[in-house]
């Protein structure tokens, strides 16, 4: 693992850009083929190491002279998945930083609008220094449009380091370590990002997937408190609902205990404590063991998140800012089971993420999901599939009801939540089959990311296990990529995403009036380089029966 270190020195390096921010000066990087000044591998904390491991963090507290080298991503925070190990692994448990990106020609005194974007990765991997995640394409698009922003990323501690559970975590008040890292990070900018020429009172979150949960959280945090830290939010593939029921701390006390006995610290009087002596290698090698469980994702702490966010959203108890909110169509073959052939399979399936689910209900979910090919998804599988592959003679059943449970049920019920309470909600529904997807995969998961990155040339894409989801398309593809990268920009400058004069190409939404939700009339711009303009706007009715009875219930039946 790589150590975040940071030398100083008496000047910075002629040319390079600088910022004098609370603690101390740093250094950029000038990129001058986008004209841009980047700042990078800041830490926000003091790092989460020894006695600070497993604990809330804590803002940093010493001050320098001189400059401290700012040119360089920092490592990602320790994770166990694809979006690490394709980069390098290049972790360590000192990753708490955050990065800035901002046009270089910014006028003395001159504020602008910042992105703040929060990674997915399921809470378990992924980090800012992804290339998927270059916010670079994005800040030119916003120069190119005349309304630039800054660009701000950040590392957050992930899996058993960010998110570990069970009886001891609670009782120390140290769970949802990571959301807590990510909250301390605003705190960060609203402090400093003056320096860098944002406006500290014109910050958007951003976030796909386990990020747009994260988004979610922080909109319903201590019971929906407005602390000032943004003044509106982008969710993608997520948003304050769970994606998957809440455990209290004794349900999850026995995986708790088994890190404990692995790491010899089960007879320790403070398990915690001791844990905190470990052996960084030693204690990653057990996350990373085969059966062991160390994560338990964002929990009801009864501090950050008092209770359920579906019943926090459902009474109003968010903060109140403008929200832009989306799914992509076919999310469910995602998270739907694969290898579902029969009705009872289903059955087993749908009880095995919601526990508690009785018979009556289980025979509800079976009858508003029938095994009928024709409404299930994805739309570009016609039939069901062959016998010989794995993904079971019911596919586009399970996948129907996987993402509705996963994904489109949440947005539903923030996007209803939103109007309800006279909030201004944008939904938007991405239906577009990237290159690489098959039939059997259609336009799943973070499918839409490259277009809001407007990452034309799929930077980050080609590894072991992704493609360039621009290669071989046509020119609706880049078109597409304009009109939504435009449209998010908008919206951090405008809280409107109407309201972009013509991006790159001439492309915008083309006079396309994207509605705001309302409770009557329900809406969705949908996103389809199959149809004319690329966009078009639709009621949002889809399977209007099976997701409200699913929302009704999201908090007691599913556990949300």
């Amino acid at each position: 693992m790589i150590p975040c270190l940071f030398n100083t020195t008496n000047s910075a390096p002629s040319g390079a850009p600088t910022v004098t921010v609370k603690n101390g000066s740093y250094y950029g990087l000038y990129n001058p083929h986008y004209n841009q000044d980047l700042f990078l591998g800041m830490p926000y904390t003091q790092p989460p190491v020894g006695n600070l491991r497993f604990r809330r963090p804590q803002s940093l507290n010493s001050s320098w002279s001189g400059f401290k080298n700012a040119t360089e991503y920092s490592p990602e925070c320790i994770g166990y998945g694809s979006d690490t190990w394709v980069l390098g692994n290049i972790i360590s448990e000192d990753c708490l930083t955050v990065n800035v990106v901002r046009p270089s020609y910014i006028p003395p005194d001159t504020l602008l609008p910042v992105i703040f974007w929060i990674h997915g990765g399921g809470l378990v991997d992924g980090g800012s220094r992804d290339p998927r995640y270059n916010q670079s394409f994005m800040v030119q698009h916003s120069v190119e449009m005349g309304q630039p922003i800054i660009g701000v990323s950040i590392n957050y501690r992930l899996s058993g380091w960010g998110f570990l559970w069970g009886e001891e975590v609670s009782e120390e008040g140290v769970g949802n370590l990571g959301l807590r890292d990510q909250r301390l990070a605003l705190h960060w900018v609203q402090e400093n990002i003056a320096a860098f020429g944002g406006d500290p009172s014109k910050v958007t979150i951003h976030g796909e997937s386990s990020g747009a949960g994260s988004v979610g959280v922080h909109l319903v945090a201590f019971g929906g408190r407005n602390d000032s830290l943004f003044r509106a939010a982008i969710a993608e593939s997520g948003g304050p609902t769970a994606q998957a029921y809440y455990v209290n701390a004794s349900a999850w006390e026995p995986n708790y205990q088994n890190i404990t006995r692995m790491a010899n610290c089960s007879d320790a009087s403070d398990t915690l404590s001791c844990l905190r002596t470990v052996p960084t290698d030693t204690l990653s090698n057990i996350f990373n063991t085969s059966g062991v469980n160390p994560s338990a994702g964002v929990v009801i702490d009864g501090d950050l998140l008092p209770e359920s966010a579906t019943r926090l959203t459902k009474n109003g108890k968010f903060v109140r800012v403008p929200f832009l909110i989306g799914t992509n169509f076919d999310e469910g073959t995602q998270f739907g089971v694969q290898g579902i052939n029969t009705d009872a399979e289903f059955i087993a399936s749908v009880k095995s993420n919601a526990p508690g689910l009785n018979d009556s209900v289980l025979n509800i979910v079976a009858q508003l999901y029938p095994d009928i090919p024709e409404i299930g998804i994805p739309a570009t599988l016609h039939g069901r599939p062959a016998n010989d592959t794995p993904w079971g003679y019911q596919w586009k059943r399970a996948a129907a009801y996987g993402g509705d449970l996963y994904m489109h049920t949440g947005r539903r019920i923030s996007t209803r939540a939103w109007a309800e309470y006279g909030v201004p909600a944008y939904s938007y529904h991405f239906n577009v089959l990237d290159n690489g997807e098959s039939m059997y995969e259609g336009s799943s998961h973070f499918m839409e990311v490259a277009f809001v990155f407007d990452n034309i040339h799929g930077l980050g894409y080609n590894t072991s296990v992704a493609v360039d989801p621009f290669a071989n398309e046509p020119a609706t593809f880049d078109q597409l990529a304009s009109m939504m990268s435009g449209a998010w920009i908008s919206f951090v400058n405008t809280l409107d995403p109407n309201r972009h004069s013509l991006g790159v190409n001439g492309v915008n939404l083309q006079g396309l009036q994207w509605p705001i939700y309302t409770v009557p009339n329900p809406r969705n711009i949908v996103f389809n380089v199959n149809v004319t303009g690329n966009a078009y706007i639709e009621p949002d009715i889809y399977r209007a029966e099976a997701i409200h009875y699913m929302a009704d219930n999201f908090d007691t039946i599913w556990g949300r």
